[in-house]
């Protein structure tokens, strides 16, 4: 008898975890531990094994610097079939970076708020986990000051990625007007991704000399935080970072709020919430277009196209009733077509988009989840469950893949990494998600 969905999921997480008390996303292609990635998967464990997500949680913020920032990748174990690794990192070049661990010195979307305050929900033993909510919510607490005090330089409310990579949206088109404006050199170096998955489904040579480009120039500054946004040709406030930071703060305050006797940390971040959604909105937010942008600090302005980055607002409840209709309207012209299943990770209008080429135009599962999410907060429960429907039908025809291509059609694929750790963590959350 075939096993349930919800069976090969857990499966394909115990096989990605680790001794060391981790989990790799994909065996080979991803080898270490990566931060966002983690939080997805630790929500995946909270429905079956709490002691795993705990380690995950637990495991990540151990590589916490000393200024609060957390890693994107923590170099746990050796391992040659990915590159960049640390030897090109060089994070100890940091004062701040923790000498005994190996990690990235540039970061991801900032997931543990929200991941803590979801895991407190879906776990029968409420106590057990808020005892270890305790333990370690200052330090995502920690990560929120380091944001705000290191990446907002106008003091906005918007924190600013001065990598790419620190998006997770790696290869989208988003960065191409950017990379035009950039003066890079060619680097030499041998990639290891494309030995696992078929390059036209990867970043391009030339777009990996831009990703090298942008570490090498964090290294010259020893990865200070304020020499980097004097000098580095890529910065840039993103509408999915920062929605995830205002819904990691919003779930901060209310785990506060059940711990009690945190009234200063509440405040604080209270002022931080104020702020941002306000910047966003007013910032982000593109009238002509209908949807949040990102914004180009270094150039002076707006990246006027569309992704499902566009729609993670939702998620942390940003746009008020007009924004939002506006939003959601967008969202079924550019994405919601009868014939492709949602969301792609860009506008399928677009003549950049390119249904198998990493974050260029496949639907990712976690983007999905978080859209998911934002639509059930906004009350729009008919597209709600279309996404998730389409999300757990890809799956199941397919396989647990990274990315997905969108067209309903009998020749559609899954790309990427196969037995992926957070497509099969949101795929077990989707399935327990109650309507």
């Amino acid at each position: 008898m075939k096993k349930s969905l919800l069976e090969q999921a857990k499966n394909v997480l115990d096989n990605n975890f680790q001794l060391g008390g981790f989990t790799i996303p994909s065996k080979g292609l991803y080898p270490f531990q990566w931060k966002w990635d983690s939080g997805f998967i630790s929500i995946g464990y909270a429905h079956y094994d709490i002691d795993k997500a705990k380690k995950e949680i637990t495991s990540i913020l151990s590589a916490q610097w000393k200024n609060g920032f957390i890693p994107h990748i923590v170099f746990h174990n050796e391992s040659d079939t990915y590159f960049p690794g640390p030897e090109v990192h060089m994070s100890h070049l940091s004062p701040n970076c923790p000498k005994e661990i190996k990690s990235s010195g540039i970061t991801q979307p900032p997931v543990f708020g929200f991941v803590l305050e979801k895991i407190y929900e879906i776990v029968d033993d409420k106590d057990n986990f808020l005892n270890f909510i305790k333990e370690v919510i200052d330090k995502v607490y920690k990560n929120h000051l380091y944001f705000y005090k290191n990446r907002d330089i106008y003091n906005e409310g918007l924190v600013y990625i001065y990598h790419n990579w620190e998006s997770g949206t790696d290869n989208s088109p988003i960065w191409d007007g950017i990379w035009e404006k950039i003066d890079c050199p060619e680097y030499q170096f041998e990639r290891k991704d494309t030995t696992h998955v078929d390059p036209s489904q990867r970043p391009s040579k030339r777009e990996y000399d831009h990703y090298i480009n942008l570490i090498e120039i964090a290294k010259k500054f020893n990865y200070d935080d304020k020499a980097i946004a004097e000098n580095s040709p890529f910065l840039v406030q993103d509408p999915l970072f920062n929605s995830i930071l205002i819904k990691s703060n919003e779930s901060l305050i209310n785990l506060y709020k059940i711990i009690g006797n945190e009234e200063k940390k509440i405040e604080i971040l209270t002022q931080f919430q104020r702020k941002s959604i306000e910047g966003i909105n007013n910032k982000l937010f593109d009238n002509k277009l209908g949807s949040y942008v990102y914004y180009d600090l270094r150039n002076k302005e707006k990246i006027s196209l569309i992704s499902s980055s566009s729609f993670s607002p939702l998620f942390c409840g940003a746009p008020d009733k007009s924004l939002s209709k506006k939003l959601i309207e967008t969202l079924v012209e550019k994405f919601g077509d009868e014939n492709k299943y949602l969301c792609a990770s860009f506008d399928t209008t677009s003549d950049k988009f390119n249904p198998k080429k990493y974050w260029r135009g496949p639907i990712w599962v976690n983007l999905n989840w978080i859209i998911y999410l934002g639509l059930k907060r906004y009350n729009e429960t008919k597209l709600a469950e279309r996404i998730k429907k389409d999300t757990i039908d890809l799956v199941s025809n397919l396989g647990f893949y990274e990315y997905f291509e969108p067209f309903k059609n009998k020749k559609m694929k899954g790309y990427g990494g196969n037995n992926f750790s957070w497509t099969a963590a949101l795929c077990i959350d989707l399935i327990n998600e109650k309507q």
